[in-house]
C-alpha cells in the first residue's frame, strides 16, 4: 500500500513463494512488519521469486530513504575543516562508502580545489575507526567493484560496515593544504534493515564558491515521499566550542535542476509551529530551517551568511516519521 492507502501497483511479487523441504504444500504462515517498510515472511517454501530462500524471506516496499549525503565547502585548517556526520538507525549493520573529493572538482569549474584530501572516520566515542589518504592505497578492488571509485588517485575513500550509532568523518588537506572539497557518504547496502536517519556537514562558510553546500539523494518508489527537515545552524555552535560561528545563516533548498523550492532566513519566519512540533527546532532564532515532503530525487541546500557574513556553520538533513 502507498502512504495514502491506495494499492502500490509497482509492487511485483514475481513468482512468489515456491517449493517445500517437506511433503507439505507451499505456505506462508506469518508476516511481520519491520522498520523502514521491510516485511518479513515465514512459512514453508524454498524460494521467493526464483531466489533461494529457505522458509523465510525479507521483502522491501522500496520506501523513500536517504541514499547519499554530500557536503561541499572550502577546507581550511583547525575548526575550519569539513566534517560530515551521520546517524544509522535499525537492527542490522550498514555498509557505507565515504569519499573525500578534491582534484576532480576542477573539471566542474572549481578554481581552487583541495589538491590532496584525507579522510578520518570516528565513532560516537571519538575512537578512530579508519583513515585514508589515497583511495587506491587500501580497498582498491572493493571500491572499484562498487562502481563509485573516486575519479582521481589522490582522492580518499573508506568502505566500511558499521553498527547502528553516530559517526563522524573528517576531511582535511594533506600537510595542512587548503581548498574546496566534497565529502560524500553513500549507502551501498540499501536492503539492510538499517538506514541513515540524520546527515550533517559542518564547515567554514565564505562567499561566492566558498558557501556551504549540502546535498542528498533520496531513493525509493516514485509514489513515496520522505518528510525531511533541513536546518542551518550558526550561533548555537558557540556552545560546542566553535570560536567563529556564522552569526546569521540563510538556507536555500533546491531540486535537481537548481530550481528554488524554499528559502529561509530565521526559522520562526515560516513553518514555526510545524517545525517546533518535530522537536528539532533550531536552538537560536537567527538559525534557519525548512520542512518539506520530498519525492525520490536529488536535492541541494545552500548555506550562506546574511549580507555576506562568514563563519562556521552546520547543515543538517533529518528523516522524520
Amino acid at each position: 500500500m502507498n502512504i495514502n492507502g491506495s494499492v502500490d501497483l509497482t509492487f511485483d511479487p514475481g513468482a512468489g513463494c515456491v517449493g517445500s523441504l517437506t511433503n507439505d504444500a507451499t505456505q506462508v504462515h506469518s508476516i511481520a512488519l519491520q522498520q523502514f517498510g521491510r516485511v518479513l515472511a515465514g512459512g514453508i517454501f524454498t524460494s521467493y521469486d526464483n531466489q533461494l530462500r529457505d522458509n523465510i524471506v525479507r521483502l522491501s516496499d522500496n520506501a523513500a530513504s536517504f541514499q547519499n549525503l554530500s557536503a561541499r565547502a572550502h577546507v581550511f585548517t583547525g575548526q575550519r575543516i569539513l566534517i560530515a556526520g551521520f546517524i544509522i538507525e535499525g537492527s542490522e549493520n550498514k555498509t557505507l562508502l565515504i569519499r573525500g573529493i578534491g582534484p576532480s572538482l576542477a573539471s566542474f569549474g572549481i578554481s581552487t580545489p583541495l589538491a590532496d584530501p584525507t579522510l578520518y572516520l570516528f565513532d560516537h566515542t571519538g575512537a578512530l575507526i579508519a583513515t585514508n589518504d589515497n583511495w587506491k592505497a587500501t580497498q582498491q578492488a572493493q571500491i572499484q567493484a562498487m562502481g563509485l571509485a573516486p575519479p582521481n588517485d589522490l582522492e580518499a575513500a573508506i568502505l566500511v560496515t558499521l553498527a547502528p550509532g553516530a559517526y563522524t568523518a573528517l576531511l582535511q588537506g594533506k600537510a595542512m593544504s587548503t581548498g574546496i572539497a566534497l565529502a560524500q557518504v553513500y549507502d551501498v547496502a540499501p536492503n539492510a534493515n538499517a538506514q541513515p536517519r540524520n546527515l550533517s556537514g559542518r564547515a567554514f562558510v565564505g562567499t561566492g564558491n566558498d558557501v556551504l553546500i549540502g546535498g542528498t539523494i533520496i531513493g525509493g518508489n516514485a509514489g513515496n515521499l520522505l518528510r525531511v527537515l533541513v536546518r542551518a545552524l550558526g550561533p548555537s555552535l558557540a556552545s560546542a566550542g566553535v570560536a567563529t560561528p556564522l552569526a546569521d545563516p540563510t538556507l536555500s533548498l533546491r531540486d535537481a535542476n537548481g530550481n528554488v523550492m524554499a528559502n529561509n532566513d530565521n526559522w520562526k519566519d515560516s513553518q514555526q509551529a510545524d517545525i517546533a512540533a518535530t522537536g528539532k527546532a533550531p536552538p537560536n532564532d537567527h538559525e534557519s530551517a525548512i520542512l518539506a515532503l520530498l519525492a525520490p530525487g536529488n536535492y541541494t541546500a545552500i548555506v550562506a551568511g546574511k549580507n555576506g557574513t562568514t563563519g562556521v556553520a552546520l547543515i543538517e538533513f533529518y528523516n522524520l516519521p
